[in-house]
């Protein structure tokens, strides 16, 4: 199981699948002084979504429109984190099967000094089921 799940809100943009789109988007929320908890970036139809985790949601969509970026959102997403260890994301995804909710997508990453950290999604009808499953609020 992972150490600790959390909720978080996330916002998404479509964007050309074309190098320097990421980097624009990005540098706009940095000026703004926005922190990002998650970034996710993958093709899509000839397109790119862009997804974004901000730390304060609030905070984000202001940066996100004086950027002139067109986001939708927000929307539910988990984020874990814990000690990095064979089998880590094996027993997240088997805790969440066991529970019969299927994961819409997941990626993780060692983190170094002993850390690992992944965001995962689960359909809209089952967010409360996976929140309530990790003792989220």
């Amino acid at each position: 199981m992972a150490d600790f799940v959390r909720s978080a809100s996330y916002f998404k943009m479509a964007a050309p699948d074309k190098a320097g789109e990421g980097a624009r988007a990005l540098s706009g929320l940095r000026d703004a002084g926005v922190n990002l908890l998650a970034f996710s970036g993958f093709p899509r139809n000839r397109r790119a979504q862009l997804d974004f985790v901000p730390a304060d949601p609030m905070a984000f969509k202001a940066a996100a429109k004086q950027a002139k970026l067109k986001v939708v959102g927000p929307k539910a997403c988990f984020l874990a984190e814990g000690d990095d260890r064979p089998g880590a994301g094996a027993e997240l995804m088997s805790r969440l099967a066991e529970a019969r909710i299927n994961v819409t997508a997941m990626q993780a990453i060692s983190a170094g000094s002993g850390r690992y950290g992944a965001i995962f999604w689960v359909k809209p009808s089952d967010v409360k089921k996976a929140a309530k499953l990790f003792g989220v609020h």
